[in-house]
């Protein structure tokens, strides 16, 4: 979740003049969604047909929550033909809500993706199809018709390896038994600059989790430690971010992770087993570090999690699951906010949230999109009957008890307090590291109290880890440095 509006990177073509709209209909605007035949499949593709809206010049971010932010559209395609097309107008699914009618005449660049990976849920992922940016003029008074030919495809191509950063795809047995088709684990791996000089030396190995979705490639952007092999797993999955944690949806991510992955890694890349293993990460890696930590104590020697995403459901973001009757207004009947600023202004709410996940999800399925929310919601419910993930909330937010409570095994709080007399002595020695700041943008600073008032009371032995709440810091704006969590692993590595 550490970056909510990432953008999507998507070539613009700087168009002379502007696009000429068809005859325009009887007020309104229409955009006309077709395929190139050249990027017809064979079946032909199913999936989510996406257009959407830019300042001229700019390229539509279609992931983007926070305001200002200009109108998205959503429909299915089932299927995609060449001889078919789709159109998307005011009654179609669209974020924020009721906004097309509401956009301002003037000049914009739109574009439309057609989303079909069932693999990666984004809409740049690999396969899907899409056309470049065009500019064009928009009055919805005025009315008009827009068409929007689909006539690339974003490459499935593996980067290229560096002396020092190796991506890899590991086939997993685990996971392709599961989804029932050929699934690779996507890691990048980041190595010392001396790794080819020093066959002999051996190193500590480090699970580097990014933010919400970022992805393996992200190991470009990490600097190589002397000490350290690191790891990046992908945040990328069937249902959004898979958390790398076993899940009823995305199947057994942390089995494939401690069985076949990091085994292969360290084998490949001479590191030195269970005590030279760490994890870290913020927000989502954060979450994740942590989760990872506790579900797996022996398979790693300590873990230094980052304003973590919530560690306990009795404030999922503010949502208390357990006792609140509705994710999008709080008990005192106004709506629930999602984001703030440092200062406390509301900048979205869980409902303005719920709404672009609509637009991106099949069927205008929230749980569907990929995004945040759907994330979660994919890795901590059930699976459902149709195969897909049981929503936790209902259409209009009413909380599903039921499916509530199945989300308690991935309550961390919970977790701790009921495994405690196992989990602690494995535990012991300060392997548990937390920060978080008071004035998180996400209020993940709500769970992480509750967190830490717990962990007072557990004894036999007492916790000793470390949970460090930071007056007047928003989300990354504190913790740990770099510097300071390599040290502290290497003192760990180096002492045991």
């Amino acid at each position: 979740m550490l970056v909510r509006a990432a953008v999507l990177a998507l070539p613009f073509a700087a168009l002379a003049g502007l696009a000429s709209p068809a005859q325009p209909p009887a007020g309104g605007l229409r955009f006309v969604v077709k395929l190139d035949p050249r990027q017809v499949g064979d079946p032909p593709a199913e999936g989510r047909v996406l257009v959407g809206i830019a300042k001229a010049g700019q390229t539509p971010d279609f992931t983007n929550y926070r305001p200002p932010v200009l109108p998205i559209l959503g429909a299915d395609a089932d299927p995609f033909a060449a001889d078919t097309a789709v159109t998307l107008d005011a009654a179609s699914d669209q974020f924020p809500a009721d906004s097309l009618a509401k956009l301002p005449a003037g000049e914009y660049s739109v574009q439309a993706v057609f989303a079909t990976n069932r693999d990666i849920d984004l809409p740049n992922a690999p396969g899907n199809r899409y056309g470049d940016p065009v500019k064009v003029k928009l009055d919805p008074a005025a009315g008009a018709t827009v068409t929007l030919t689909l006539d690339k495809a974003f490459p499935d191509k593996k980067p290229d390896d560096t002396p020092t950063v190796k991506f890899l795809h590991l086939p997993s047995k685990l996971l392709s038994e599961f989804h029932g088709r050929p699934m690779v684990y996507r890691i990048g791996v980041v190595l010392p600059k001396d790794f080819e000089r020093e066959p002999d030396k051996r190193y500590g190995l480090i699970l580097a989790v990014g933010g919400f979705g970022t992805r393996y490639t992200a190991a470009r952007r990490l600097p190589p430690d002397g000490r350290f092999v690191q790891v990046i797993p992908d945040g990328a999955g069937p249902w959004g971010d898979p958390y790398q944690v076993d899940s009823a949806n995305n199947g057994p991510y942390g089995q494939a992770l401690t069985t076949e992955v990091i085994p292969y890694i360290e084998k490949t890349f001479r590191c030195g087993g269970p005590k030279a293993r760490f994890t870290c990460g913020a927000s989502t890696g954060g979450w994740v570090s942590l989760a990872l930590q506790l579900f797996y104590p022996d398979f790693f020697n300590g873990c230094w999690s980052q304003c973590p995403d919530s560690v306990t459901f009795e404030r999922y973001e503010l949502v208390d699951l357990y006792a609140d009757a509705n994710a999008f207004v709080n008990r005192h009947g106004f709506e629930r906010p999602s984001t703030r600023t440092l200062d406390g202004d509301v900048i979205s709410t869980v409902r303005h949230e719920v709404q672009l996940e609509k637009v991106l999800g099949r069927r205008g399925r929230w749980e569907l999109s990929g995004r945040d929310w759907a994330s979660w919601n994919a890795v901590y419910s059930p699976r459902g009957k149709n195969g897909q993930p049981q929503p936790v909330w209902f259409a209009d937010g009413r909380i599903d008890k039921q499916v509530a409570a199945d989300w308690k095994k991935y309550d961390l709080k919970l977790f701790l307090e009921k495994n405690w007399p196992t989990l602690g002595p494995k535990l012991a020695g300060g392997k548990v590291n937390i920060w978080v700041g008071d004035a998180d943008d996400y209020y993940l600073n709500a769970a992480v109290h509750r967190l830490k008032a717990s962990a007072a009371k557990l004894k036999d032995p007492p916790f000793d880890g470390r949970i460090l709440i930071e007056m007047r810091k928003g989300h990354t704006d504190g913790g740990w440095t770099r510097q300071e969590m390599l040290d502290a692993m290497a003192t760990r590595m180096g002492r045991e």
